[in-house]
């Protein structure tokens, strides 16, 4: 662990000061000396680990130092001492001395900016680029070659990240299930926080003589020394070598005072003060501990009263101190109790004639009365803190502020030259309710930095950090400057919140690590550090196994506030331990007083991390960490780098390579000191060449990666590592330049290897300027590898010709001999590239990664290959000592343009689609006239050939002229076809061709010589009709018809306006005949711009393809004939007689369009005045949609069907509900129910037949199916047959204003709806009576077929449920009963009575058996049963509601109210509740004496009473009162309901929960103005009564 560095956070600035600072160096320096032996390192690596690596590792690292004459190593240990200090600027200036350079300083004071990342590498993404097929739209598709990728290629990480690199520490990564010793030795060497035991310390104060001699600790503090308090009285001073420096208070009377409480140390830590449990404060000198420098006494408890002086009571415990500025005799004190004082001693000779003045700063004494109208709180002070002194004199220096914190309030007070308050702020609402509550505060002084760019200085304000339970705030203090230079004059100060961090827990403790660093230790003992004034978290660690110090200091005072809502709104379930007195911070230092032992923790900075890996061997983990570090990867603040990346990389860089020279060392036991030689394992090597050089292209050292790495890997013969290393990097394009010698080895590797398309990758992503070009162009030939070839030539001699001389040399022997198999099918593929190397270098690209070529180069290239084509004859390259390149060897004379020619017998649609790529070029758009011929002069021969005659004109014309002839088949003039027609529009201005010539275009095209490219064809044709208007357009129809252009056709028919032929051509086109309703809308619609003669052409057309038209889409046919052509129906559905189905969609679009079936509104179809159509529908309906008939004819009106035509077919389906329906509105009610009830008898044969069947023989599951319709099918026509009777109810409502005066005998016959009613009940019954008889009647063939078939049991005879068949025909019959009954009840037409007595007379002649007639009349009055259950049951449960919500009403009166505060809403006074004053507990007292007297003066009375028979009370005038209850006669149930001192006595509480004193609201009210009503409301909420 590095040693506490001689400056820091709190220097001393007075010149009284300079021999305190000197004993504080000198203490720290024996600090630094004692860190070899007298520290335990609990991030110390081992036992297990220390071994030969460890040790070779830090060799190497040594040896690495050496060599750089020790400035390395002097580097190394200056950047780890730099980050140690919190500051260095800030130190050095107080010595004054200047600031190394290099130094690591960020005296800014910006907030550094998270989230941010290393920017990538840009690149841009070409498209897709594909070879085309010979038959596949050749001229739609781009070349694309094997090298040129699609997407970036992405980097993944090819190691494991080191522990150091993970995210902060949490507590479910802690080690807190392992015991205490254990964990310390485990913990992690990159640990951000490292701990240090002081073993010496935990000897001699934690060991058994040590209690028993000094007591246990009690509370710790640091600085120059470290300072422990124990429970005797004692305090023990030790140095940084853990040797007792001092044992104060043994002797003297401080040690009859109780237990050490708190500990403060002054500013030139020479004096410590301490003070007691008991009240008592003692300063001492540490050079003189014998006697007490100074002896502040408490105040006993009976002078508390009579008081003359203020001070700490007696007995109570003084849990806080500091002492103000630079004095000795200055201090600020406070108790458990809430009260605060300041303590200023005057000067003298000795303690004895020292006089102390106190002053109470915060708090009242226990025994005060309250003044205030508010009763008073508990308090005590959770949080107290001095602001100590900066490194510089500011005006604060001699104000003494001290920041002390109450549970419910923030107080900043200068106590020089009189207490004064400062600053005030209330705990805030965001405090959660469900957190412990806690308290806890520290400041960290104004600080003078330099400027990081100009040197001046700068003054960084001071802050004050403090935490209620879980919400920590970040207050700056700053001085106003003011024109007034009074010194008198108190400055002004500026108190400004900054930020807020909300924590999940309870915080207990607070302490500045440096300026830009928090420690936050919460009540589940977790250390959270917190960076910047953003408040961010950048680590969390788990320090329960350390078992800290916690003392139980404040809920004997707090208990009251427990679970009660305070002001604020919050509600605490309990109070948190004190952990402050075992948690400081010293310089960058933290100390943890624990149970056991005392630790002294420091955050590692980057260099301690880095070594520390080094240490346990993980070198390949430090180089990956100090590579984050470089790139600014990890929380800078926190680990001592600056957040400037231009300080920052010249400190890591230095370091970073330091450390990979080591690695390297060590990985091929290159150490001149060691004996041990070997060579790390395959993949230990492959890491480390992978951290190398993503740490050498962060830094852009690529000299080291390809010097001494190589030089390492090279010597090792594993240079294969390396090189397979470097080759993700040269393809992702971050290396391009690589030396010459690790180009060869990079190839003799591949080559070895095999690996040629890896290599040819390689090649074409570097420098060709680092290439030897003899070696990689004969190598790439040897290997066939061409794409490198091609590149190497371009790029490094920017020769394109020579190239193609190679390429086409393969296709020589495959034109003359064909492709067999092994070497001449690789000429084959290799011969292809020809294709892709024309259109990457015609359009200004690099062959083959795809990039753009610079200018002038990429004309250059343009020029040479259009040269090289479209010369015409044969060239000699190269053209010094060259010879000419023929394509017959066997022959001399050569054709035109020979190498043209070679090529497009070789592949001509690849040709042509290259060159329909480089017809997009503005290369080839001509020479300008503006020109200067003179400047042609200094042209090459290529360049001045295309100047002079290149243009898109020259190639059509050459390639017209050599494709012209027989010697190219109609498979590849076809191409040439396309290749005008496609081209000549997109370039108009550019290419010009007579009439016979695009004539000639055009019937080549349409004589397509494939089927799979007629579509190609097609759309060529298209193109070049688009700029060319055939003379004999009749003609050419004839051919695109044959050719089965249909989209040529459609064009042409729609510019002649031939509608008619335009849609005869969409029937005849298979692919989009969908496109035809679209056609004939826009011509037949309304509003259509067709003459009539067009319109009738358009309309033959329709029927004639009617049927086709129907198969297309049935829906959409209907649809748009419905709208534009209604008369065309009948054809329409003539032509699909013999599909009934099709018939019945399209009628049901037209007649139930979609919407209107989903219930929209939608206006009666026109349609439906054709009768016949709508009479085909509805016959097509009960055929196809029976169960919808219904619905639908209920919609229609009287007259729109025949019933002759639609009963039949309704009767053969089923629909008889609709056919009932229909009868009824035409008036036929008679007709109706006589069919509707054969159709009863109809469905009561089959069910009687279904039942028979079950009965005598096997049931199965579709017979059972068979039965549940029929009974379904009864129970549906019967709710038919109740609407029919209703219906002609409601129309005979006229006769009965008729004879509403006539009162019917029993004897009248039965009117028409009675008769109704009465045919209908008698069918019911008489199917539900023999379908019952069934069912009860036993099996007649049973027996028999037992004895037939033995194998069938008995319980197998009998599968259908009779008894839900009898329910079900019983509810059949009672829903029927249970309609009449409700019809006939608000009816005076129809009697019920006279259609039961005819029912039953009908009944007694059709079945005389006395039985049948029980079970029908029982069947009837079934129904008033069920009737009268439901109503009984709907009372009971309107009752029971009823007698729920009336019982909860009563309930709620019956409760009381609690107050929801303890206070009055309108004075704010306290009324009830623990804490109450004012007089309020001596009401309540004298309340209590008074109703005593009058009980028993009550009492007195009722004896008198009883002793004679009359009382004197009785023998007065009024009558005497009777009492029951001796509370009642008391008739003060409150105890507040007298008033004293002024105080209301009784109180007012509201069923909103507000309270008032009753005075206070009768005033209120009277000031609002006088009601008429006497009632009480509530001022907050109007609420009315009490």
């Amino acid at each position: 662990m590095s040693s506490i560095p001689n400056e820091g956070s709190v220097p001393e600035t007075s010149e009284s000061n300079r021999e305190g600072s000197r004993h504080e160096a000198e203490n720290a320096e024996a600090m630094r000396d004692s860190s070899k032996g007298e520290f335990e390192v609990n991030g110390d690596v081992p036992e297990s680990m220390t071994n030969t690596t460890t040790s070779r590792v830090l060799e190497y690292l040594q040896e690495a130092r050496e060599e750089g004459n020790g400035s390395a190593f002097k580097g190394f240990k200056q950047a780890k001492k730099s980050a140690d200090n919190e500051d260095p600027d800030l130190s050095n200036s107080i010595n004054g001395e200047t600031s190394p350079t290099g130094s690591l300083s960020t005296p800014d004071d910006t907030p550094s900016i998270q989230g941010s990342v290393a920017s990538s590498r840009g690149s841009s993404i070409l498209g897709s680029r594909f070879s085309p097929a010979p038959s596949l739209r050749p001229f739609d598709r781009r070349f694309q070659s094997r090298l040129q990728p699609a997407l970036p290629i992405g980097s993944p990480s090819p190691r494991a990240l080191s522990p150091s690199l993970l995210g902060p520490h949490s507590r479910s990564s802690s080690i807190g299930d392992i015991n205490f010793g254990e964990a310390e030795e485990r913990s992690a060497p990159w640990d951000v926080v490292r701990w240090t035991k002081l073993k010496k310390i935990k000897n001699q104060v934690f060991s058994e003589g040590g209690r028993r001699n000094f007591g246990t600790p009690t509370c710790i503090t640091a600085s120059a020394t470290i300072a422990l308090g124990t429970s005797k009285g004692i305090i023990l001073v030790f140095d940084y070598n853990q040797s007792l420096q001092g044992i104060i208070g043994p002797g003297t009377k401080a040690v009859e005072h109780g237990a050490i409480s708190a500990l403060a140390v002054s500013a030139d830590h020479t004096t410590i003060a301490g003070g007691h449990d008991s009240g008592h404060i003692f300063t001492w000198e540490l050079n003189k501990p014998s006697q007490p420098f100074l002896h502040i006494l408490p105040l006993p408890l009976d002078q508390v009263e009579g008081r003359k002086t203020d001070g700490h009571v007696e007995g109570v415990s003084v849990i806080h101190l500091g002492f103000l500025g630079t004095r000795h005799t200055a201090l600020v004190s406070g108790d458990d109790r809430g009260m605060a004082f300041s303590h200023l001693a005057t000067r003298g000779l000795g303690a004895v004639r020292r006089v102390v003045k106190t002053t109470r700063i915060l708090g009242r004494y226990p025994f005060d009365a309250n003044p205030a109208p508010r009763p008073r709180k508990p308090s005590s002070v959770l949080g107290f803190s001095v602001l100590p002194l900066g490194n510089f004199q500011q005006a604060t220096d001699t104000m003494g502020l001290v920041a002390l914190l109450t549970p419910n309030l923030l107080v900043i007070v200068s106590t020089t030259p009189i207490a004064h308050t400062q600053y005030k702020a209330a705990k805030p609402k965001e405090v959660a309710t469900d957190s412990a509550l806690s308290g806890c505060l520290a400041w960290y002084p104004f600080m003078k930095a330099k400027r990081a760019s100009n040197g001046s200085k700068l003054c960084l304000n001071a802050r004050l950090v403090y935490a209620w339970s879980n919400i920590l705030t970040l207050l700056e203090l700053s001085v106003v400057e003011t024109e007034d230079n009074d010194p008198t004059r108190l400055p002004v100060l500026d108190f400004r919140p900054k930020s807020r961090f909300r924590c999940d827990e309870a915080i207990v403790a607070v302490q500045w690590i440096n300026r830009q660093i928090i420690g936050v230790l919460t009540v589940t003992q977790r250390l959270i550090i917190l960076e910047d004034t953003a408040l961010r978290t950048t680590e969390t660690f788990d320090l329960m196994p350390k078992q800290i110090l916690h003392v139980d200091m404040f809920s004997g005072q707090l208990h009251s506030l427990i679970d009660r809502l305070d002001d604020e709104g919050s509600s605490h379930p309990h109070v948190a331990d004190a952990f402050y007195n075992s948690f400081k911070a010293y310089k960058g230092r933290m100390f943890l007083l624990c149970q056991y032992e005392v630790l002294v923790g420091a955050l590692s900075n980057w260099a301690d991390r880095l070594l520390a890996m080094m240490e346990v061997g993980d070198f390949i983990g430090a180089i990956h960490l100090a590579t984050a570090y470089y790139v600014g990867e990890a929380n800078k603040l926190t680990i001592g780098l600056p957040e400037d990346a231009e300080l920052r990389h010249p400190i890591v860089e230095e370091r970073l390579l330091e450390m990979m020279s080591a690695s390297l060392r060590y990985a091929f036991g290159k150490n001149q000191k060691s004996t041990q030689k070997e060579v790390l394992e395959r993949e230990q090597l492959q890491d480390l060449a992978a951290a190398c050089f993503n740490a050498c292209l962060s830094m852009n050292t690529a000299d080291f990666l390809f010097g001494e790495a190589f030089e390492y890997f090279e010597q090792g013969s594993v240079e294969g590592i390396f090189l397979e290393t470097l080759e993700p990097h040269i393809l992702e394009g971050r290396i391009r330049s690589v030396p010459p010698t690790v180009v060869k080895a990079l190839i003799t590797h591949y080559t070895s290897r095999e690996f040629d398309s890896r290599l040819e990758e390689i090649i074409c992503h570097m420098d060709t300027r680092t290439l030897d070009i003899d070696q990689v162009t004969t190598l790439c030939k040897q290997h066939n590898l061409y794409d490198a070839m091609i590149y190497v030539w371009n790029r490094a001699l920017g020769d394109y010709i020579t190239p193609m001389i190679d390429l086409l040399s393969l296709l020589i022997p495959l034109l003359q001999n064909g492709v067999n198999e092994n070497e001449s099918s690789m000429h084959a593929v290799n011969a292809l590239k020809v294709f892709p190397y024309l259109s990457y270098t015609l359009t200004g690209r690099v062959y083959p990664t795809g990039e753009d070529l610079p200018e002038p180069e990429a004309s250059n290239a343009k020029a040479a290959l259009y040269y090289f084509l479209f010369l015409g004859r044969t060239i000699t390259w190269p053209r010094q000592g060259g010879k000419s390149f023929y394509t017959d060897p066997f022959s001399k004379s050569e054709p035109s343009f020979p190498y043209l020619r070679l090529i497009l017998k070789f592949d001509a649609p690849s040709f042509l689609s290259a060159l329909n790529e480089a017809f997009e070029d503005p290369f080839l758009n001509g020479a300008t006239d503006s020109e200067d011929t003179t400047l042609r002069q200094d042209l090459s021969e290529e360049q001045a050939f295309c100047q002079s005659s290149m243009n898109r004109q020259y190639v059509v014309s050459i390639l017209l002229e050599v494709m012209g002839a027989t010697d190219f088949p109609p498979q590849d003039t076809i191409y040439l076809d396309m290749f005008i027609a496609r081209n000549i529009p997109k370039y108009p201005q550019f290419i010009l061709l007579s009439g016979s010539a695009l004539h000639r275009v055009i019937v080549g095209l349409c004589n397509c010589p494939g089927e799979d490219i007629a579509d190609d064809c097609q759309l060529s044709v298209e193109y070049l009709l688009t700029v060319y208007r055939p003379p004999d357009i009749d003609v050419l129809v004839e051919l695109f018809a044959n050719a089965k252009f249909f989209r040529v056709l459609k064009s042409i028919f729609r510019s002649e306006k031939q509608y008619a032929r335009l849609i005869k051509t969409y029937f005849e086109d298979g692919e989009s005949q969908d496109a035809v309703f679209d056609c004939i809308w826009d011509y037949l619609r309304p509003g259509s711009s067709l003459n009539e003669r067009q319109t009738k052409e358009v309309r033959r057309v329709i029927e004639q393809h009617a049927r086709q038209l129907v198969d297309i889409d049935c829906a959409r046919t209907a649809t748009i004939i419905d709208t534009c052509a209604p008369d065309l129906h009948s054809p329409m559905l003539d032509s699909i007689e013999d599909q009934p189905q099709q018939q019945f969609q399209y009628l049901q679009t037209i007649f139930e369009p979609s919407d209107t079936r989903e219930g929209n509104d939608f206006k009666r179809p026109a349609v439906t005045q054709n009768v016949s159509f709508v009479e085909l529908y509805i016959r097509l309906m009960c055929e196809f949609e029976p169960d919808h008939v219904n619905t639908y004819v209920g919609g229609l009106q009287s007259g729109d069907l025949r019933l002759d035509k639609v009963l039949p077919a309704m009767e053969s389906s089923g629909a008889m509900d609709a056919a009932v329906m229909l009868m009824a509105r035409e008036g036929e009610i008679r007709k109706a129910m006589d069919r509707l009830i054969a159709h009863l008898g109809t469905l009561e044969v089959a069910l009687e037949s279904l039942l028979v069947a079950g009965t005598n023989a096997h049931g199965s599951h579709s017979n059972n199916e068979a039965v549940t319709g029929g009974l379904r099918s009864l129970q549906k026509y019967a709710q038919v047959g109740v609407w029919l009777c209703q219906g002609q109810m409601k129309a005979g409502k006229q006769t009965l204003r008729a004879t509403r005066s006539k009162r019917r005998s029993n004897n009248e016959p039965l009117n028409e709806e009675e008769l109704l009613w009465l045919d209908f009940v008698d069918t019911v019954v008489r199917i539900a009576r023999n379908c019952i008889s069934i069912q009860e009647k036993p099996p007649e063939s049973s027996y028999a077929l037992a004895e037939t078939n033995g194998t069938l049991s008995e319980k197998e005879v009998i599968e259908i449920d009779s008894e839900r068949v009898a329910v079900s025909l019983r509810m059949f019959v009672q829903t029927v009963f249970s309609a009449l009954l409700t019809a006939t009840s608000s009816s005076r037409a129809v009697s019920f009575l006279q259609i039961l007595r005819a029912f039953l007379s009908r009944a007694s002649k059709a079945s005389p058996s006395l039985g049948d007639l029980r079970n029908v009349l029982g069947d009837i009055f079934e129904a008033y049963i069920y009737e009268e259950q439901i109503l009984a049951l709907a009372n009971r449960l309107l009752e029971k509601d009823l007698f729920v919500h009336v019982d909860e009403a009563a309930t709620l009166r019956q409760k009381g109210w609690r107050p929801a505060n303890q206070t009055c809403e309108a004075c704010n006074k306290k009324l009830w509740g623990p804490g109450a004053a004012g007089g309020i507990y001596n009401a309540w007292e004298k309340a209590r004496l008074k109703s005593a007297q009058r009980l028993e003066s009550i009492q007195e009375e009722r004896r008198l009473a009883s002793e004679g028979s009359l009382s004197a009370v009785a023998r007065g005038k009024s009558r005497a009162r009777v009492t029951t209850d001796p509370l009642e006669e008391i008739g003060e149930t409150s105890g507040a309901s007298n008033a004293t001192e002024g105080e209301a006595g009784e109180l007012v509480v509201f069923h909103c929960r507000h309270i008032f004193h009753r005075k206070c609201l009768d005033n209120l009210l009277a000031e609002n103005g006088p009601s008429d009503e006497w009632a009480f409301k509530c001022i907050v909420c109007r609420h009315n009564g009490c």
